[in-house]
């Protein structure tokens, strides 16, 4: 499209010249106003899709069953609230002793992107191998992955680990090393403090 505004012209020039330019290009006009339209209206649906996807996630998320687990692992695998439902599925099986179901389900989220996840249910699985009695893999489990941040909760863990298994001067040493990497503002501090005096 030409500038359609000549400078130099009077104001009824102007005028007709700005008339002349729409009747020539008319359709032009049309079509960019629709395309705009358009791509605002479809991207308002677009968000608005988005949105209903989120809203049906939460709702499967938050009645959380065998069945509707399998739809939102299904039609919402990357809504964010999958992980959570898995951890939540785990807790589930664990606490029915369905151990082999909780660590199947844990075992899909110890490479998750999301690190807190993949921290959780590392140590989720330790827990569970805790309770079937197998120390060592638990122990096995926790070192496989590198804890960064959660150092301190992988110690006191390998702390409750070697306690079960009666190795109370291992144990001793994962709760110190757990005191100094845990925060000093941290309720931890005082469970630590007291599982230790339990050891003396």
């Amino acid at each position: 499209m030409k500038n359609f505004i000549e400078v130099g012209k009077t104001e009824d020039e102007q005028e007709q010249q700005i008339k002349k330019w729409i009747k020539e290009n008319a359709l032009q006009i049309v079509a960019g106003i629709t395309l705009g339209l358009g791509g605002i209206w479809g991207l308002d649906a677009y968000k608005a899709y988005q949105y209903q996807q989120s809203v049906n996630a939460r709702t499967l998320y938050l009645n959380a069953s065998p069945v509707v687990f399998e739809q939102l692992n299904a039609d919402h695998a990357d809504s964010g609230y999958l992980q959570q439902a898995t951890l939540m599925q785990a807790k589930t099986a664990a606490k029915n002793k369905n151990y082999e179901l909780a660590l199947q389900h844990l075992s899909t989220l110890t490479d998750d992107e999301n690190t807190l996840i993949a921290n959780i249910a590392t140590m989720r699985i330790a827990n569970v191998q805790l309770e079937m009695g197998d120390f060592s893999k638990a122990i096995a489990t926790l070192n496989s992955k590198e804890s960064g941040e959660f150092n301190g909760l992988y110690n006191q863990l390998k702390g409750d680990i070697y306690v079960a298994d009666g190795k109370i001067n291992k144990a001793k040493e994962h709760y110190k090393l757990a005191l100094t990497q845990i925060s000093k503002d941290s309720e931890l501090q005082s469970l630590i403090n007291i599982k230790l005096a339990d050891l003396n």
